[in-house]
């Protein structure tokens, strides 16, 4: 795909004027650093950083039925969501139970969900709704809110000063976000960039927001922040902040061919209401067959990577993201490993023609700035 061919977020001109290094993400233009990535990632760390997340796409499912649709839908449990602005992260499933995408629902009324789904996905995430949609005749109105009139732009501001410096910029949205928890949202309208959604989610392991505008005022929004003293961070750092923090990335860790509880997201699957969602069965059928675990590097030699092969006694295990996490200062990695593996275990990683020694441990490796993990 040519760069002329890429798709652009609104915030591309910004990038190219800020001096990123853009990359092909996925086919997206997209910033992998704006010079240093090491710096990007502890700025998040320590003090406060922002990333365009404007490919990720918003979808509002509108109509009497949504609830009831969303139920059969996903495998996490929506009715968990009672209180305008709450967010739940769930996995959309395939009927072999493996992952079509997973996502994030927040509840505004009961006749309008606003989903967030990534990137990559979102064209045959819509699609397969639209399939269920018809399928079970539910007459929901689904509307992508990432392209032409009525789109959003979204920036994520991560870091321990996040909400301080959000504030400072978005003044008029503090006394609605103040006191959300994590995993909560609010709309507040009649900002001096027009209607803002402020969610309080994030893909670093640091507090922050995820905040969405019209893609006309995001440019006005970023460089705000940017001269509020907030860092411009790009996809390098994204990747190793949510290594750190043992999160998921879809098409990497998780795919239309792995099953969730194998990919340590049990905790967003549902399977003790009666509720019937698509993929339970498979699920209820196939269990757990693998553990998903986080592995430091012992030995010297090596850097752990996907796909690496990790050689335990109850059996092989697969490194699924791996990288030099430059707040430990070592080489970490996400691995399925097979069931007998305990926490605290060393295994072996097959690095070229070396089994380097890894300990096995629980994730995350990092979370609000501190280490987890020896």
């Amino acid at each position: 795909m040519t760069q002329a061919t890429l798709k652009v977020t609104p915030l591309n001109a910004a990038h190219r004027a800020a001096g990123a290094k853009m990359v092909d993400f996925g086919g997206w233009d997209m910033p992998v650093n704006y010079g240093s990535q090491i710096e990007e990632h502890h700025a998040v760390r320590s003090d406060v950083g922002m990333f365009d997340v404007s490919h990720m796409c918003v979808v509002d499912l509108k109509g009497e039925n949504v609830r009831s649709f969303l139920r059969g839908l996903v495998a996490n449990n929506v009715d968990k969501l009672q209180v305008p602005g709450k967010a739940l992260y769930s996995a959309m499933l395939k009927p072999e139970g493996t992952v079509i995408d997973d996502l994030i629902i927040y509840f505004m009324n009961e006749t309008w969900f606003r989903l967030v789904v990534n990137a990559g996905t979102a064209e045959k995430d819509v699609a397969w709704m639209n399939a269920h949609n018809t399928a079970t005749n539910a007459g929901i109105t689904i509307t992508q809110r990432r392209d032409g009139a009525n789109s959003y732009g979204l920036i994520a501001v991560q870091g321990p000063n996040a909400r301080a410096k959000a504030w400072e910029v978005l003044p008029e949205t503090k006394a609605a976000s103040a006191d959300i928890k994590p995993f909560n949202a609010v709309i507040v309208e009649n900002t001096s960039f027009g209607e803002v959604m402020v969610a309080r989610t994030g893909y670093t392991g640091e507090d922050g927001f995820e905040i969405a505008v019209s893609a006309e005022r995001i440019t006005d929004l970023w460089n705000a922040l940017a001269a509020a003293g907030v860092k411009p961070a790009g996809l390098g750092a994204r990747d190793t902040l949510r290594l750190e923090a043992g999160m998921n990335l879809y098409g990497q860790d998780m795919d239309e061919t792995v099953n969730p509880l194998n990919a340590g997201l049990a905790w967003t699957i549902d399977l003790v209401a009666e509720r019937d969602f698509v993929g339970k069965k498979a699920l209820q059928e196939q269990g757990q067959t693998q553990q998903f675990l986080g592995l430091i590097l012992r030995e010297k030699g090596g850097i752990l990577r996907a796909h690496q092969k990790v050689v335990t006694p109850q059996g092989e295990g697969e490194i699924t993201s791996g990288t030099f996490s430059p707040t430990m200062q070592e080489a970490i990695a996400l691995a399925r490993l097979p069931m007998g593996v305990a926490i605290g275990d060393t295994v072996h990683v097959q690095i070229r023609d070396k089994q380097l020694a890894a300990t096995v441990v629980k994730l995350p490796f990092v979370r609000n700035g501190k280490v987890l993990v020896a």
